[in-house]
């Protein structure tokens, strides 16, 4: 990604404002599976407040914020989220991205990215007439 993208994107990782930033009044306290970078400011806010904020390894996509740097980010606790995990379950399934308008997105039989074609009506189903 160019200079100029950073300068005038948001949408596709952080800009040049955001880095600087984060360098600058940021400290980094930690890093997730999928290297998202999180940080918190130096000082606090005037209202005497701590800025946290993330800095995503790609889009940005809140999405991508596992559940415990979401509750951190948010103030649920004050240390970070390495200190508060339980172990992993057997049955907890791996992180998968939010498929919604893109080509993997699920398409149900009759959505018009398959064609359009919607199964015949049953005779359970009876159409209303004015008339009745």
């Amino acid at each position: 990604m160019g200079i100029l993208s950073k300068i005038f994107t948001w949408w596709d990782g952080a800009t040049i404002g955001t880095l600087i930033n984060s360098a600058l009044t940021g400290e980094h306290v930690g890093t997730d599976t999928q290297g998202n970078r999180y940080f918190r400011a130096k000082k606090p806010g005037p209202l005497g407040n701590e800025r946290r904020w993330v800095l995503y390894n790609g889009a940005n996509d809140a999405s991508r914020v596992p559940a415990e740097w979401h509750g951190w980010l948010h103030g649920a606790f004050d240390d970070v989220p390495q200190s508060h995990l339980p172990p992993p379950k057997i049955w907890e399934a791996d992180y998968t991205p939010n498929a919604t308008g893109t080509p993997q997105a699920y398409r149900p039989q009759g959505a018009l990215e398959r064609g359009g074609k919607r199964a015949a009506a049953t005779g359970d189903y009876e159409a209303w007439a004015p008339d009745a």
